[in-house]
């Protein structure tokens, strides 16, 4: 689908997160109506909360266990208002997001009879151990609402990286047969496989490291052991780039729009994105962390350093490289 254009494979993604919410909120419906008897709002109290956490209270409900499971293409381009609706777009999913994540984790707690320490067990899914006892049905349809759930997130994730793949060829900051679109489609097929190998070649560099560091059990060799684990190291370098985008925009308002450089906004606001920032990547790289995640901050250190001299190379070469980035990723 996203071989043959970015409109249909998005809608593809949006259909299937339209069915993974529906069967959510399906869930988390019957679920309120069938344990009514267990709503209340105590957990809303970060005090209680906490309380119970600490708490080992006794399990009246039986054991439920439930093993863990772990614009492109020939479209043309059509005249909108991006600055506009894309920001518009951000913070209308913020917030649909921030009422969808309370009102399913409210009715999963609601589900387990508010015993929070079953709530926690690492050996089940809270959310589809509720649609079980709701209905076998619902199960199965909870199943295959997560097998969407993940093939829209693939779509998607894979259309985006595509896109700045696609564009850091065409403008020489990568391999220019990155930049190449299909001859007829007009997709970025280079892009797209280019994003797809360097995906396996990661998966396979992670399970040749579990195989030769000791580690090839099933328990360690995962597909839930190889998202967390990536995950991790992915997010060091996210923060770094987060941090970096911060520092960097006072400094460019400052060069290139004067006029409009806000004290506040552009220099308080990515100050305090800084501090918090530095909280989690800390504790990410801090020393004392079990293997592999204390290779980390080692290999992310040699991954920027990496990008430095490469970048460095670039610069030499075209010295107006460094001017066109910005228009590299939001492809203006």
């Amino acid at each position: 689908m996203m071989v043959r254009g970015i409109s249909i494979s998005t809608k593809l993604a949006g259909f299937f997160f339209a069915f993974e919410m529906i069967i959510m909120i399906i869930v988390s419906i019957v679920s309120l109506v069938k344990f009514h008897a267990h709503i209340n709002f105590t957990r809303s109290n970060p005090r209680t909360s906490l309380a119970a956490s600490r708490a080992s209270p006794k399990d009246s409900t039986g054991d439920l266990p439930l093993h863990r499971v772990g614009e492109f293409g020939g479209a043309r381009r059509r005249d909108g208002q991006p600055r506009k609706n894309v920001p518009k777009a951000v913070f209308t999913s913020i917030v649909i997001m921030l009422v969808a994540y309370t009102f399913f984790a409210f009715s999963t707690v609601v589900g387990f009879s508010d015993n929070v320490t079953k709530l926690s067990n690492p050996s089940i899914i809270p959310f589809l151990t509720v649609a079980r006892e709701v209905a076998a049905v619902l199960l199965f349809f909870a199943f295959l609402a997560g097998m969407t759930s993940t093939l829209g997130a693939l779509i998607a994730g894979t259309n985006s990286q595509a896109r700045l793949l696609f564009n850091a060829g065409r403008e020489g900051l990568l391999p220019k047969f990155i930049g190449k679109v299909h001859s007829t489609r007009r997709t970025p097929v280079n892009a797209l496989f280019t994003f797809l190998g360097l995906g396996l070649l990661i998966i396979g560099v992670w399970g040749l490291g579990h195989i030769i560091g000791g580690h090839p059990e099933s328990s360690q060799m995962s597909a839930l052991t190889m998202f967390v684990e990536s995950s991790t190291f992915g997010t060091i370098l996210v923060l770094i780039v987060y941090g970096l985008s911060n520092l960097a925009l006072p400094f460019y308002y400052k060069k290139h729009h004067p006029d409009k450089f806000n004290a506040f906004r552009h220099g308080v606001l990515p100050g305090l994105g800084i501090i918090v920032i530095l909280v989690p990547l800390y504790y990410l790289a801090k020393p004392g962390q079990p293997t592999p995640f204390n290779w980390y901050p080692y290999i992310a250190l040699g991954v920027l350093v990496l990008a430095f001299i490469y970048a460095s190379v670039l610069v030499k070469r075209d010295p107006g490289i460094g001017e066109r980035v910005g228009s590299i990723v939001a492809d203006e």
